[in-house]
């Protein structure tokens, strides 16, 4: 099924009575097939008989990264391993990475989630998409494949890289839909504008685009730089992969699958919860996974969830663009900075490509941050005062949206190593001291 009305629009009230019964039978799974759950849980001296509603996860423990981490590589595992037919893993830069297990109804779960993101945008079996997403351990790329097969699409599976190959194929082959990061969106965006080919021969109406933090800024730039209708798709390889949640066509916020993923905001903090609509740190707790299901899990991402119906006429839970992580929070002279607050105030102003890279370090003990930014190449100029007061307007831009001073250098154009995977943004050399 593609468009699952029955879900998507179902009456809050019988969606918790669903989400209730998925709950206890999940917290019986775990705790007779995971070891490590069943420790949790008779440490805080309960156990599934004390689960009977959707309102007493607030009763069961939480899971970090870490637990996942200790855990590694199948210590999280509910079933045997002659059950799992997929193993994922996360793209961790340090440590080992965080594995997740899947059965043959998982994958069938994860595949009709996507469906429903895909039919949201508008795609059907007349499309074709291009995945540009990275494929193998990490979930983009094989998620994105399996859910526009499921709505009988076609699909390029490209993968990340080779730029000049994905604009000739998209153009040959007559992509309509494209999938990948928003930053490579925009590094094949202008790959498209040197290759000479006219924007107008592309067929692309669309992309799904996700796996790292993306403004409205970005999005309108995505738009206007591709011409096509740029959505937000919402992932994590813990819970599933791509197709957790989706935009609709209102893009009034990200749907939540929350039949298979039920969702919690908590002060990152207190791990207390927030009221509806207040921001703090996004919780998931698997309602239908066999083969490793999560309970609690903190997946250090804030936002907010809203819980009215929206204009499309979907009743899921609508949750707010993440502002950014919990832990990739910068606390500057006491001061928290988010790099997507710096990528806002970059594209608002638009002499300025929205390339960026922000360096924090600490001089004498005191907390400094530098910014190169590309200048847009008809607005970047040999004379000096035109630079000075370009900076000028940037740096004051900054200062009043901050509340603190950035050292902005300008760069040229195309200056700034572009990403074929998620973009990275920020060096901080404290952690070095």
């Amino acid at each position: 099924m593609i468009w699952n009305e029955n879900i998507e629009c179902m009456d809050r009230g019988n969606l918790r009575k669903i989400q209730s019964i998925r709950l206890k039978k999940i917290v019986t799974h775990v705790y007779q097939n995971t070891p490590f759950y069943r420790k949790k849980m008779q440490e805080l001296g309960i156990t599934p008989d004390d689960i009977e509603s959707i309102d007493d996860i607030v009763k069961l423990p939480f899971t970090t990264k870490l637990d996942l981490r200790d855990n590694y590589p199948f210590g999280m595992c509910a079933v045997p391993m002659s059950q799992i037919v997929r193993i994922h893993a996360s793209s961790g830069t340090t440590g080992k990475p965080t594995v997740v297990g899947y059965t043959r109804k998982d994958l069938s779960t994860w595949t009709e989630c996507l469906a429903r993101c895909f039919y949201a945008y508008g795609a059907d079996n007349s499309d074709i998409f291009q995945v540009a997403y990275g494929y193998g351990l990490f979930t983009g790329g094989l998620g994105a494949h399996y859910g526009a097969e499921h709505i009988g699409a076609s699909v390029i599976p490209m993968s990340s890289g080779n730029t000049e190959k994905q604009i000739t194929l998209m153009h040959d082959f007559g992509a309509s839909v494209l999938c990948c990061t928003p930053s490579y969106a925009l590094y094949i965006a202008d790959a498209i504008q040197d290759s000479g080919i006219p924007r107008e021969e592309f067929r692309l109406k669309a992309g799904a685009f996700g796996a790292e933090p993306w403004t409205e800024s970005m999005r309108k730039e995505i738009e206007e730089k591709l011409g096509i209708k740029a959505y937000d798709i919402y992932g994590l390889s813990e819970i599933a992969g791509p197709g957790v949640g989706y935009e609709c066509e209102c893009q009034s916020g990200t749907h939540l699958c929350e039949d298979h993923f039920f969702p919690e905001i908590v002060d990152p903090q207190t791990l207390q919860p927030v009221e509806p609509g207040q921001t703090g740190e996004l919780v998931f707790t698997h309602l239908t996974k066999e083969g490793m299901p999560l309970l609690r899990y903190r997946t250090k991402d804030l936002t907010a969830l809203h819980y009215d119906t929206c204009a499309c006429g979907r009743t899921l839970v609508r949750m707010d663009r993440i502002l950014g992580r919990s832990d990739d929070m910068l606390i500057i002279r006491g001061v928290n900075v988010f790099p997507t607050q710096i990528e806002s105030v970059i594209l608002e102003l638009p002499e300025f490509e929205p390339h960026y890279m922000l360096t924090v370090d600490r001089v004498n003990n005191t907390d400094v941050m530098e910014l190169k930014v590309e200048v847009r190449a008809d607005c970047y100029s040999d004379e000096i005062n035109k630079m000075l007061a370009l900076k000028k307007k940037l740096t004051t831009r900054l200062q009043s949206v901050l509340g603190l001073g950035v050292d902005v250098k300008l760069v040229e154009p195309r200056t700034i190593e572009r990403s074929m995977g998620k973009a990275k943004r920020v060096i901080d050399n404290r952690k070095l001291i």
